[in-house]
């Protein structure tokens, strides 16, 4: 019998470098919205960031422990040199990367081999990361309720967001194992770029998706639109109205 690992511990499985502060899924929106944290990005940055990570690349031989060991010291220097948003280059797509969105990295066993080819991978993989950071970031600021609305408005567009996002994430990560983790952090981002605190944000998440989503499988979208309606009314104590 197969038992799936928790989303939390799959997250913390897969996604971890050396410590807490270094887990892309429990960072605060703060630590990864691009308007607060420059990534400063040219041809001869791309050069050098590319040499030091190719000298990192274990020998040929090293095993799944010399690899790990690499994944995890190429997210502290990626985090130590442009801040710690860049912890989640290898949050990748399906089981290996631990439920991301990230295409050019799939885990170590696959991914680390030639200095070069590897060293490339992962500034591809760091480049997409931050792609879908700016693309939340804009998502976000579409989504967000204007200041002034209240009552059934602001219910309406908090289902509006939480369905759209679980939407994106579901495509981006082709629901395969583990997507609906990276579901709770980007709607929990969500809430928070709205100005609510991180711990609430979670608990309300954590509350409207409960087990709901499960791994390689897409929900109906009456699913969704329970979970964005759930969400929606738990925040604001009515539900959002309908549109005609």
């Amino acid at each position: 019998m197969i038992v799936e690992l928790s989303w939390r511990a799959r997250l913390w499985r897969n996604i971890t470098a050396t410590d807490d502060e270094l887990a892309a899924a429990r960072l605060p929106w703060s630590a990864v919205d691009p308007a607060l944290v420059a990534f400063p990005w040219d041809e001869a940055e791309a050069g050098e960031v590319t040499a030091v990570i190719a000298a990192m690349v274990p020998a040929g031989d090293g095993g799944w422990e010399d690899n790990y060991r690499f994944t995890t010291e190429v997210t502290a220097l990626l985090a130590a040199r442009y801040g710690r948003w860049a912890c989640g280059w290898h949050w990748a797509v399906g089981e290996g990367g631990g439920g991301g969105v990230v295409t050019h990295w799939c885990c170590e066993a696959h991914s680390v081999g030639r200095p070069d080819v590897t060293a490339a991978k992962v500034v591809a993989s760091l480049l997409e990361w931050r792609d879908w950071l700016e693309e939340l970031a804009q998502r976000f600021a579409q989504l967000a309720p204007p200041a002034a609305t209240a009552g059934e408005d602001r219910s309406w567009h908090l289902e509006r967001a939480a369905t759209r996002l679980v939407t994106v994430v579901m495509d981006r990560t082709g629901a395969e194992c583990g997507w609906y983790g990276l579901c709770h952090t980007v709607l929990t981002w969500f809430l928070s770029s709205t100005g609510m605190g991180a711990p609430e944000a979670r608990d309300a998440v954590e509350a409207a998706i409960g087990g709901r989503f499960t791994s390689w499988t897409a929900p109906p979208r009456t699913l969704i639109d329970a979970v964005g309606e759930d969400l929606a009314t738990d925040l604001t104590g009515v539900r959002p109205y309908r549109e005609r």
